[in-house]
């Protein structure tokens, strides 16, 4: 491969992990408050999480300092339980909200987290580097019809189709 297929090759991969145009991660992020358990409540769909209900997310620290992330859910159409196992990395400083993931070898897909309940992180919307991939999770598996709200309108504002959004079932545990 010539510089120049390695240039784009490079490219290709540092896109992926970008945010879209006009959405700023967060700042002031803290890794240690983030970690544990989270619900999804909304997503937009992707094949990786179709016809799932029951989803989480675990980040828990690696010894490198990565990330270990565990995505589970429940797989409606056949009645079971599926996992994910990968891990995350800082994109640039550690107190931004821009993580990379990877459940695929090398490849990996921006973890933007554009805003979050600072005060108690009881809240994170994400999206990746672009705008076909949106979720909303909570600490807990039922959040308030004013926080859904304040989801949807601001998603819609920054362009997301809030049309295809997917409330996933939650049940409290």
């Amino acid at each position: 491969m010539g510089r120049v297929g390695i240039a784009l090759l490079a490219l290709l991969l540092t896109a992926c992990t970008g945010a879209p145009e006009g959405i700023s991660p967060v700042t002031g992020f803290e890794l240690p408050r983030y970690l544990g358990t989270w619900h999804e409540i909304a997503r937009l769909d992707h094949s990786f999480e179709r016809d799932m209900s029951e989803v989480t997310a675990l980040y828990e620290l690696n010894e490198d300092g990565s990330v270990k992330v565990t995505n589970r859910g429940y797989l409606d159409t056949r009645e079971e339980w599926k996992e994910a196992v990968g891990k995350a990395k800082f994109v640039g400083a550690e107190d931004v909200g821009h993580l990379k993931v990877s459940f695929f070898g090398p490849f990996y897909g921006g973890y933007v987290i554009y805003e979050l309940d600072h005060e108690g992180y009881e809240y994170a919307f994400v999206t990746s580097y672009n705008r076909n991939y949106l979720w909303m999770l909570a600490r807990n598996p039922m959040v308030s019809a004013e926080l859904k709200d304040r989801f949807v309108r601001q998603a819609n504002e920054l362009g997301f189709d809030t049309e295809e959004l997917i409330w996933v079932k939650q049940t409290i545990h």
